[in-house]
């Protein structure tokens, strides 16, 4: 609207501005070549007014809000025979991870993880930008070994923003860990497959940020699970978990 208006005026502008120079008969070649440029300039100004608009690219699909796991398998609290299987990925270096592990972890828990409502099943979703992320990984799966992976797990991703390798040793020691055993399994690579396939598992259900939950209902080929994105608040899983358990 601004556009045609701006053209209206100009060209009304060059009109005025002609017969006032044809009417004193006196109007320079300058003057007559500077005429030309803004009625061509005007031209096009109303040529692009009439242009389509360009098409711009389809962006990607949005992620599905339901996909079908079959991989139960790994590192679980609470009953194995829970109606309800939550599924998270995570990375125990992200600010939300621990917003989440704060804030909403422990009502969860004591909810509808302690009363055998929900199995809670982990996933390793380390994010290339966090540093201490795939260290952090690795430590709770070799404390694992030892009994303590949701103890290490939980201690670490609770302080996501002290995450070091210094910090990872003085929790492990913490709990009481052999220390011997546990610096050479985190010296090594042999949780490095299974954190891939991890990662790769949460890629095919498009995947791009921690952290990401699928809670379903359980059945004896997986889950159907749906999606929640993000430090939700208690209120988003009760919401959900209540309306699958009626």
């Amino acid at each position: 609207m601004m556009m045609t208006r701006y053209v209206v005026v100009t060209l009304a502008t060059i009109l005025a501005f002609g017969s006032t120079a044809a009417a004193q008969t006196t109007i320079t070649s300058q003057q007559a070549d500077e005429i030309l440029k803004e009625l061509r300039a005007i031209r096009q100004a109303i040529e692009g007014l009439r242009a389509p608009a360009p098409q711009l690219p389809p962006g990607p699909p949005p992620p599905p809000d339901v996909v079908t796991i079959s991989n139960v398998s790994g590192y679980m609290m609470g009953r194995p025979d829970a109606p309800l299987t939550i599924v998270e990925f995570t990375d125990l270096q992200c600010p939300f991870c621990n917003r989440f592990a704060m804030q909403t972890f422990d009502q969860l828990k004591a909810s509808y993880i302690d009363t055998g409502k929900v199995r809670f099943i982990s996933r390793d979703f380390p994010l290339d930008f966090h540093p201490q992320a795939l260290p952090a990984a690795r430590a709770s799966r070799c404390a694992g070994d030892q009994g303590q992976f949701w103890e290490l797990r939980t201690a670490l991703v609770k302080n996501a923003q002290a995450l070091s390798p210094a910090f990872i040793t003085q929790q492990a020691t913490s709990l009481k860990l052999d220390m011997k055993q546990f610096d050479a399994c985190i010296k090594g690579n042999q949780y490095d497959a299974a954190i891939t396939k991890d990662m790769t598992e949460g890629a095919g259900f498009s995947v791009n940020g921690t952290p990401t939950f699928f809670v379903g209902k359980t059945t004896a080929q997986g889950f159907e699970g749906f999606r929640i994105v993000g430090a939700q608040p208690y209120a988003v899983f009760q919401q959900r978990i209540e309306g699958l358990l009626k």
